[in-house]
């Protein structure tokens, strides 16, 4: 039973191996298997690639299981409409377009299967990648915050300076009205009087315009600082509604960027060995010498071709002899009297029918 599977997976004619030996039987078995696996594992591999995209096990097996159908009826057609020809040059050119079939087919295969085979050093690139798109991200969303915080901050500075002028303007009146109480300074007359009252009347006032100075730029200085709050909350929220982006960032395409960043080797050999289970059956084909299998099925195939040419010539030939035949029965008939008569006698009554018509039709024109 399972011998009789393989040789259908082959494409080989079951009517005419059966008239071959059991070795030739087998050997289209093996070939029958090889396509089946390469099935297998090409269902296999599409569904973990569909898996990543769709994150859903009934949809990646499904259309996984579409996939490898579709790999097994390609690879039974390539190897079924293979034939053996007594030229290897030939059979090579024959062969050469299933071949390079062949290699892409063992590309889409061994692709998915090395992301998954590679996946721990996948996702190790891609944790590096997602925290560099991180910072990035960060970054960039800080460009849009950055002036407007530079800003607040620019501003925030000139307020605290205007304040601190006002005290240094404070200081400086304190310094001048006590010198003069000393008699150190002005009129460097010991005692409180009138230009001492003048200063220190002076100092009061830029005293009292600092206090409320301080008061008004605190109360400025709060709003703005709260406006930083504000804007800072603004860019944390920004920061974490992309974050689950950059998170999510472990697609398909990813993790084919991330496999194209390790060593090639590994991903190589494992492309090789892909390819030469997807071009065993076709080098099986081409290596193995002319059996008994595609002697007859190429004594068949010619029987069928001659039996065609025969056909076509005996229709033609049959068309030949009809057309001949036609030829001299028209020709006797031609040379009939009576023939003749009758066909004078209805074209002169076609003509009689012609004219009463034409003359009907003018008289209702004219009356």
């Amino acid at each position: 039973m399972l011998k009789r599977f393989f040789i259908f997976c082959s494409g080989a004619d079951t009517d005419i191996l059966d008239q071959c030996s059991a070795g030739e039987q087998t050997k289209y078995a093996g070939i029958g298997a090889t396509v089946f696996f390469t099935a297998v594992m090409a269902f296999i591999a599409s569904a973990y690639a569909l898996y990543t995209v769709f994150d859903n096990y009934a949809t990646a097996i499904f259309f996984g299981f579409i996939w490898g159908l579709l790999i097994f009826n390609l690879d039974r057609f390539i190897v079924s409409t293979i034939k053996k020809r007594n030229n290897f040059f030939d059979e090579f050119l024959q062969a050469t377009p299933r071949l390079l079939l062949a290699v892409i087919i063992a590309i889409v295969i061994a692709k998915p299967l090395e992301l998954k085979i590679f996946e721990k050093e996948i996702n190790q690139v891609l944790l590096e990648e997602k925290n560099e798109m991180t910072l990035a991200n960060k970054d960039q969303l800080a460009l849009q915050y950055t002036p407007q915080l530079t800003a607040y901050t620019s501003e925030i500075e000139t307020l605290k300076k205007e304040v601190t002028d006002k005290e240094t303007e404070v200081n400086t009146l304190y310094d001048t009205y006590i010198s003069e109480a000393e008699g150190r300074a002005g009129t460097e007359l010991l005692g409180k009087g009138p230009v001492y009252q003048e200063k220190r009347d002076k100092h009061d006032a830029e005293l009292a315009a600092l206090t409320e100075l301080r008061k008004t730029n605190s109360e400025k200085i709060v709003a703005i600082e709260s406006s930083m709050t504000l804007l800072s909350e603004e860019y944390n929220t920004k920061v974490a509604d992309t974050q689950p982006v950059i998170d999510g960032f472990d697609g398909l395409m990813a993790r084919v960027n991330a496999l194209n960043k390790l060593p090639w080797l590994p991903s190589l050999f494992i492309f090789l060995l892909f390819l030469a289970i997807e071009t065993s059956p076709i080098l099986a084909k081409l290596l193995s010498p002319k059996g008994v299998y595609d002697i007859k099925l190429e004594e068949e195939e010619s029987a069928v071709k001659t039996w065609n040419e025969q056909q076509a010539q005996q229709r033609a030939v049959m068309l030949t002899t009809d057309t001949e035949v036609n030829n001299r029965v028209y020709s006797d008939i031609a040379e009939e009297d009576e023939l003749y008569d009758y066909k004078r006698k209805k074209a002169r009554e076609l003509l009689q029918l012609q004219a009463d018509a034409f003359h009907k039709k003018q008289k209702r024109i004219i009356g």
